[in-house]
């Protein structure tokens, strides 16, 4: 996500450390270097001037070029107008004070709706909310279906009523979450066009019928300033409360996400970041900025790690680390911890100092499959004690995870080496390399 942005600003403060001492004409030359970068990032021009003009402002003053560290006192102002123009602080979901609160997601056909909803259904049943989800795309051909299927995939209720005028079947939808208990109702409305006079109008009077507490615009980020404009026009027409921005996983250059918020004044409520159905991440400008100046973001990090891990099981796992009986079972269980945390790649970018296209392993998720299908093709036994793995045990490993002998003799020597650093780690003799390698 960002990568290419990224990797051009840190490239431009690296040179900038490199100096020591700092001139005005030093920080005029970064900061003509970084609008350049954030102008082939396709963020809007009015954005780039005003942020440029703001940095420089603050500065060329003497407290910043006669500081001990001068370029970490630019890089400090740039996150700082950075988190600014990407909206600030997090803008949560507003909620009703009497549920259910009714939010109604809105765009182009194609931006992702549908699937968005089930997520962000996903999301808000995780946070402890009862929701509703309503099919109210009379248009497309197997929207309520696609809607339906998600649904039943997420075990999330759907309200759908094919053939029944829009109005009358979102007014239902309302009955039946207060039957339901539902607090939260996700509406799926139609994709539409903002030159579309009459579908915008429909847009309108399903508003005003709704009362909704929230209107999102779910854009697709890869659209990059066309996202930023067709925001705009929605908002002019219908008043946006917020907007979610899909395909960020893919976005390399990042113009979407730091133009909207500036340009329309509608806060970046969720970034998408996946395919899958927890792949719905809330908005944290702070922590998007940190990412881009390629700082990591240890808070994500840990929210992703909390997610998933059982902390019985893991303090289970401390007990055997610190008397070092731990084996392919627990490295097992630790490899399909990491998948359901997302993308290795994903997870690299979170780590402060390790830019994800200079790791120091390789960050490749089909070697990780590969290493998974190799310890699911032992036996308990041998994953327990592995060695007992012989030549002949191998060989049918090998064959039983499609990979080859030599592929199983790596993880297995890997794994002595891993197991020789958790004893010197229980014992407190640290080694200068940590030899393991996926």
């Amino acid at each position: 996500m960002l990568e290419s942005l990224t990797e051009k600003l840190s490239a431009i403060f690296k040179r900038l450390s490199g100096k020591g001492r700092l001139t005005e004409k030093d920080v005029d030359e970064a900061l003509r270097q970084i609008r350049l970068v954030l102008l082939e990032a396709d963020v809007n021009f009015k954005v780039v001037k005003d942020f440029v003009s703001r940095v420089r402002e603050r500065a060329v003053g003497a407290e910043v070029l006669e500081s001990l560290a001068p370029a970490q006192q630019v890089v400090k102002i740039v996150n700082e107008e950075l988190v600014r123009i990407l909206g600030g602080g997090q803008r949560k979901l507003n909620f009703a004070p009497t549920p259910p609160t009714t939010i109604l997601l809105v765009g182009l056909q194609g931006s992702g709706k549908t699937t968005t909803t089930a997520k962000l259904g996903l999301h808000l049943r995780r946070q402890g909310h009862r929701p509703l989800l309503v099919a109210a795309d009379p248009y497309r051909p197997a929207a309520a279906e696609q809607l339906k299927t998600l649904g039943r995939q997420l075990n999330l209720p759907v309200h759908s009523d094919e053939g029944q005028p829009l109005e009358l079947t979102c007014s239902q939808a309302l009955a039946r979450a207060r039957e339901l208990g539902c607090t939260v109702v996700l509406f799926d409305t139609a994709g539409r066009l903002h030159v579309e006079e009459q579908l915008m109008e429909e847009l309108v009077r399903l508003k005003q019928l709704l009362q909704p507490t929230e209107v999102l615009l779910v854009a697709d980020a890869m659209t990059g300033q066309e996202a930023v404009r067709i925001a705009q026009e929605f908002h002019e027409k219908v008043g946006l409360t917020g907007a979610i921005l899909t395909k960020m996983d893919g976005d390399a250059r990042g113009g979407t996400a730091l133009s909207i918020a500036a340009v329309t004044g509608v806060p970046l409520k969720f970034i998408g970041v996946g395919e899958k159905p927890d792949a719905l991440e809330p908005f944290y400008p702070d922590r998007l900025a940190s990412r881009i100046l390629g700082m990591g973001d240890v808070l994500s990090l840990i929210e992703k790690a909390q997610a998933v891990v059982d902390q019985k099981r893991a303090l289970e796992l401390e007990k055997k680390l610190r008397k070092a009986k731990f084996d392919l079972e627990d490295f097992l269980e630790q490899l399909q911890q990491i998948k359901r945390m997302g993308p290795l790649s994903q997870l690299a970018e979170l780590i402060p100092g390790l830019p994800h296209h200079k790791l120091p392993l390789q960050v490749d998720d089909k070697q990780l499959r590969k290493v998974e299908a190799i310890v699911l093709s032992m036996t308990p036994e041998e994953r327990r004690n592995p060695e007992i793995i012989d030549g002949s045990r191998r060989r049918r490993i090998a064959q039983g995870s499609g990979t080859t002998l030599q592929d199983v003799n790596r993880l297995l020597n890997q794994f002595r080496q891993m197991q020789k650093l958790m004893k010197q780690l229980s014992t407190g003799r640290l080694p200068k390399l940590f030899p393991f390698r996926i």
